[in-house]
């Protein structure tokens, strides 16, 4: 199987399936909370207080949301990718805090600390060659220069 002897020349498709993949699953993860409106984002922003921010609950739960609906697909097609990983981190983040505090176990917040570790590994790994950024926000040895 040539594959399995290719030195990784497959990194870049990898990477796309992964993001595809990962920003999907974001996306059906995160719709039902942006679209539960007011009431659901409360809920969910009232975890900011584990870290001190027990004000503005509403907003809190409105950006998690946000940021796990929109962040997914912004994941999918490389966009703003880095800011993105980020945000889709620090949501983890506090997820997981969330999920150890109620006393849920590794089973309750095993699965947020796992997308946690993912999104600051991509973060430093980069989108690969086949992202919206490689083609909007070249590097400078990909720039073409006009004379």
């Amino acid at each position: 199987m040539a594959i399995l002897r290719s030195r990784y020349s497959y990194k870049n498709f990898g990477l796309l399936l992964l993001r595809v993949g990962i920003g999907f699953m974001f996306i059906l993860h995160g719709w039902p909370k942006l679209a539960g409106g007011p009431e659901r984002w409360e809920m969910i922003g009232k975890s900011m207080a584990l870290f001190g921010a027990d004000f503005l609950p509403v907003f809190w739960g409105f950006m998690a949301a946000f940021a796990e609906t929109v962040g997914g697909l912004l994941l999918m097609l490389g966009l703003f990718y880095r800011p993105v990983c980020v945000l889709l981190f620090i949501t983890m983040l506090v997820a997981t805090t969330k999920h150890i505090t109620a006393g849920d176990g590794f089973g309750g917040y095993s699965h947020a600390l796992e997308a946690a570790i993912l999104f600051i590994s991509l973060f430093f790994i980069g989108p690969g060659k086949y992202s919206l950024d490689k083609v909007l926000f070249p590097d400078k040895k990909s720039r073409r220069v006009y004379s």
